[in-house]
């Protein structure tokens, strides 16, 4: 069946021309000479894409797009326009339009656009038809991948999964904020995997680690013997993400001479190992996540403005775990069925005052604390569904309101009644001390291996041990 393409452009040698090229490349066209026109046409009959001139005589493409979006948020909208404006492109991609085209005008690069907007609108629709089939979240768990992206109900989860949408199909550079523990890098992994790059490898790098020393070699690679301990040639990460998608987890820590040799690489889209004079051609999407203010940074001249604009081509900022409200518990059950796969259990849920201690503590560490503190519960528990006695000290607060009548004391005896064993107590003790430092410093690293009296890499090791690092 043919896909049917609407072209609105007031120039009518325009629309003509670009009729007989799609018409011979096999869509069925249709040509509107207003934005009025346009819309009459969409009222009367469903078209797969919308090619519009971003300038017409009686409106524009952003309001095009607009009532498009809001009234057929199938239809893929491409936007052409008279000159490049990186601003402009980034409202027009945020409003819903796939992407935009400059004047003049290539056959190849429009019909190449139209190909890709259409491709993904078929990955998209699959996506939603997987995500429709298990709507019924709240039930008990299903299998999960651990690092599965979680489609929440609520209108801060709903914001975020269709910004998702909306950009993964482009090779746009994307800017993750949020705080730590959101999911920043489940949502890179979501963005690519639903990209026209997701056979393409997906790598990611911790920024927050990265010695000066390091960086060089770790981003683009060294040759056998190019230094003293090269003892074998590596590949660096962007030759790694070649093709793919390159994740730069806590960008805001590299330092300033690190940022410098990342921005030509970025500008240039070649590397060469250390050691090695062969430049090496790059075709990578960059995906950065922070849980600073980059812009505060600029001011502060501790991060490159000229950087952040390579970067920010497109931005998402994720939710705390408390703004997703309900979604607490769709994601609670989702980590109990990764718990229950780990440990061979068969968990069916959490009992009303573990639900309502949920839904009122604050999260500092969002999703990752929760994540953490539902696999601790899942250890702790013998029965078939998770009480409030083996809550954590960090949520014990939360007893008195949801369940009043059961002093904190017997909670707090309850607990040191299980029976844990030397070795489970010791890391249960340095996972409440770790767990206890990062909450006070939002998840700050730096603070908490100051506070703790151990390096920040020492840290970085003890937390992915604890599984403290997703």
């Amino acid at each position: 069946m043919k896909k049917k393409i609407l072209i609105v452009d007031d120039e009518v040698n325009i629309g003509l021309l670009l009729s007989k090229f799609l018409t011979r490349d096999g869509f069925e066209v249709t040509n509107a000479i207003s934005g009025a026109s346009a819309l009459e046409f969409l009222s009367r009959e469903t078209f797969d894409l919308i090619l519009c001139d971003y300038r017409l005589h009686d409106t524009d493409g952003r309001e095009i797009l607009i009532k498009v979006k809001e009234n057929y948020p199938s239809t893929s909208v491409i936007i052409i326009t008279g000159y490049s404006d990186i601003k402009l492109a980034v409202e027009l991609i945020k409003l819903g339009a796939y992407d935009y085209i400059t004047k003049p005008l290539y056959p190849d690069e429009i019909l190449n656009t139209i190909k890709k907007a259409l491709a993904a609108q078929k990955t998209l629709k699959e996506t939603k038809n997987s995500t429709d089939s298990s709507a019924n979240k709240e039930h008990e768990p299903d299998d999960v991948n651990d690092d599965e992206y979680i489609d929440g109900e609520s209108e801060a989860s709903s914001s975020l999964f269709k910004q998702i949408q909306l950009i993964a199909p482009t090779s746009y550079s994307i800017i993750l904020t949020g705080k730590s523990g959101t999911g920043k890098e489940c949502v890179a992994k979501t963005i690519h995997s639903n990209s026209l790059r997701r056979e393409k490898p997906f790598v990611a790098m911790d920024c927050g680690s990265l010695t000066k020393e390091l960086a060089t070699s770790e981003f683009f690679g060294h040759e056998k013997g190019a230094f003293t301990g090269a003892l074998f040639t590596k590949i660096g990460h962007f030759e790694q993400a070649n093709g793919g998608t390159l994740f730069l987890d806590e960008v805001g820590n590299l330092s300033y001479e690190i940022q410098a040799t990342l921005l030509r690489a970025v500008q240039e889209r070649k590397v060469k190992r250390i050691g090695s004079t062969k430049e090496i051609e790059l075709d990578v999407r960059i995906i950065v996540a922070t849980n600073e203010d980059l812009a505060e940074n600029i001011d502060k001249g501790t991060f490159r403005e000229d950087l952040f604009h390579r970067f920010n081509e497109f931005s998402i900022h994720l939710p705390s775990l408390k703004e997703r409200g309900n979604d607490i518990l769709i994601f609670a059950n989702k980590f109990l069925a990764v718990a229950n796969t780990e440990l061979n259990k068969k968990i069916r849920g959490f009992s009303e005052g573990v639900k309502k201690c949920f839904l009122n503590y604050g999260w500092p560490g969002n999703v990752r604390e929760l994540r953490n503190v539902v696999r601790r519960l899942a250890l702790l528990t013998e029965s078939n569904e998770i009480q409030v006695d083996v809550l954590p000290l960090e949520l014990l607060n939360y007893v008195k309101v949801c369940e009043p009548d059961k002093p904190l004391v017997q909670m707090k005896a309850d607990i040191a009644d299980k029976p844990l064993g030397l070795k489970n107590a010791a890391q249960e003790a340095e996972y409440d001390a770790i767990l206890s430092v990062l909450i006070k410093v939002n998840f700050n690293k730096t603070k908490a291996a100051q506070i703790l009296k151990i390096d920040r890499k020492t840290l970085y090791n003890k937390m992915k041990g604890i599984r403290l690092d997703g």
